[in-house]
């Protein structure tokens, strides 16, 4: 077959020609050496084909708040300091093809502040002072080579777009909505922005021809002061731990890094490159690395391909029908009333507080195997909410008794109190991705909500029927809210408004909920009224309406649930009329079906 045409809507291909589904997807992130000074706001060289020849150069260092001008160059494994740059600054742009070659510009002079327009070119062996900038700033969107860099928005520039042809810099089309810290890859004549604080952080993304910007498919999750690689069709943004990969028409989640961080240095390609340096929650040397395997290893779900061998078309899918529910590894310790405090995926994941019977501030740890205690909440919690990432999520609301408004946020070895949401509830609706791009909804009862941008909470609309003691599932910008305290109302959450859709099959309150935004979603258990009737019915939702599927094996309210699809899950302990340890894990296997073709 020389020619491959569409079978009602899906894509026909080879596997080895399939880029919509390449080895990106089982990308994974290692660590590296550490640098010989920890810093962030430092530039790195940016399109190197390969994490073995990397410059990375200047960037603060605290406390005190210190410019730096060590430039370091790395080999694979180990980081050796080379040759000063000129002038000491942070929050540098940086831009180069190899440790041979890069460019500095712009930054802060610290600690009399002030925006610089210096730009130095690196050959390997020194940096020399080259023509500046025309407007200075720092916090700029950056990419490209020495000798064909771009420089886009930040602190002071308004949106200016400037573009480096090895000699002059020369002003193009403004990126719209002045932003900071935008994660922008490419090269100047094709290059993505994704995100920055304009503020506050957003999930914008936007496309630049050489000559002005245009709006393209959002990021999942809001970023801002992040790191990026890669070219305007194969590249990835990185945020403070998401990872988003675009492959020229949509963004996907892959692998998270390790290390929260912000304001790094990065460099390289899709599928292999790196961040240095970074800050908060202190200032960090670590380097992690990006690679995904040269031969193909994932299929996209309902993608066709035609196999030359057998000379037969298959479809490779996941139909949720025939999820099942089985037993995993009991939590350690048995409690009730967690009500959604949960996090992450249904091979990593936490869960949260609860009542033993008194109220609870241990934090349990799932690897996919073996759940383990960590360090505990702050603040003891039940009834409150969670969502996030493993290594990444924030718990808020809930009874601390009294109700509190307080919040917390996880970076995957302890807890820090942030910022009150400023009105106390319990039994709130909660979505988001990680910890710093984060709604929370509903409890109390209200139907107030509002947006978290990883510094400050801000009042966004109201949900349509006020409630509490319901799940809360996907991204700030696509989530759902399920259900409640009894109703099966189903709100669905577009990043501006919510509209109600189709109802729950069963009416239920304290369910447990897992899914990655409006479009894909599971509820499962819960109670109906008396709330000592339990239930372990299932349902899954496919962004239209929901559909009863198996139960769960134990039926339970008020457990910890986490998932990061309508198609994965784990619901951990909750109250079977006491506080049980069961824990659950809901999984969907792979049918692989042949089409014949006459």
């Amino acid at each position: 077959m020389s020619k491959y045409k569409e079978i009602k809507g899906f894509k026909v291909q080879t596997l080895a020609s399939d880029t919509a589904a390449s080895a990106i997807a089982a990308g994974t992130w290692s660590s590296g050496g550490n640098m010989n000074t920890g810093r962030f706001g430092n530039g790195a060289s940016r399109n190197s084909s390969a994490t073995t020849s990397v410059v990375a150069f200047a960037g603060f260092t605290s406390p005190p708040l210190t410019a730096r001008n060590e430039t370091e160059q790395y080999n694979g494994s180990t980081w050796t300091e080379v040759a000063n740059v000129n002038t000491s600054r942070g929050q540098v742009g940086g831009s180069g093809s190899s440790d041979s070659a890069a460019l500095v510009f712009g930054g802060e002079v610290y600690p009399t502040p002030a925006n610089q327009t210096l730009t130095e070119s690196w050959n390997g062996t020194a940096w020399t002072e080259v023509n500046d900038l025309n407007t200075a700033g720092r916090g700029m969107g950056n990419t490209g080579t020495s000798t064909a860099a771009l420089a886009v928005s930040g602190t002071g520039r308004s949106g200016f777009t400037e573009i480096y042809n090895g000699s002059t810099w020369t002003e193009s089309g403004d990126i719209p909505s002045n932003r900071t810290y935008p994660n922008v890859f490419g090269i100047t004549t094709s290059a993505i922005s994704a995100g920055g604080d304009i503020p506050p952080a957003t999930t914008d993304a936007l496309s630049f021809n050489g000559t002005s910007w245009s709006p393209i498919t959002s990021l999942n999750s809001a970023t801002s002061t992040g790191h990026a690689f890669g070219t305007s069709t194969d590249g990835l943004s990185v945020g403070t731990t998401t990872t988003e990969y675009w492959n020229g028409s949509s963004w996907t989640e892959v692998a998270e890094i390790a290390t929260p961080r912000q304001e790094g240095g990065a460099a390289g390609v899709s599928n292999d490159g790196l961040i240095c340096g970074g800050t908060p929650p202190s200032t960090t040397a670590a380097t992690e690395e990006f690679t995904a395997p040269s031969d193909f290893t994932q299929i996209n779900l309902g993608q066709v391909y035609y196999n030359s061998g057998s000379n037969a078309f298959k479809v490779t899918a996941q139909p949720v029908a025939g999820g099942t529910w089985a037993s995993i590894a009991n939590v350690n310790t048995a409690r009730s009333s967690i009500l959604l405090t949960g996090a992450g995926t249904s091979t990593e994941g936490i869960f949260f507080g609860g009542l033993e019977p008194s109220i609870s501030t241990k934090t349990e740890d799932w690897n996919g195997s073996a759940w383990t205690e960590v360090n505990d909440l702050n603040n003891g919690l039940r009834d409150g909410a969670g969502t996030g990432a493993y290594n990444s999520a924030m718990a808020a609301g809930g009874d601390s008794s009294p109700v509190t408004d307080n919040a917390e946020t996880w970076n995957g070895t302890s807890w820090s109190n942030i910022t009150e949401m400023g009105q106390a509830r319990e039994g709130l609706g909660m979505a988001g991705a990680t910890n710093t791009a984060v709604i929370v909804f509903g409890g109390g009862p209200t139907s107030d909500a509002q947006i978290w941008n990883g510094s400050s909470w801000t009042e966004i609309a109201d949900l349509n029927t006020p409630r509490k003691f319901f799940p809360g599932v996907g991204t700030s910008t696509s989530a759902l809210a399920i259900g409640g305290d009894v109703t099966a109302v189903t709100e669905s959450w577009n990043g501006s408004t919510w509209t109600e859709v189709n109802d729950l099959n069963t009416a239920r309150g304290s369910s447990g909920g897992s899914g990655t935004g409006n479009t894909s979603a599971l509820c499962f258990g819960g109670y109906i009224s008396p709330a000592s009737t339990k239930k372990n019915e299932t349902e899954s939702w496919n962004g239209t309406s929901w559909t009863e599927i198996n139960n769960l094996g134990t039926a339970r309210s008020n457990g910890g649930a986490a998932g990061n699809s309508g198609n994965a899950a784990f619901y951990a302990s909750g109250n079977t009329g006491s506080a049980t340890a069961v824990a659950e894990q809901f999984t969907v296997p792979e049918a692989n079906k042949t089409i014949t073709v006459s």
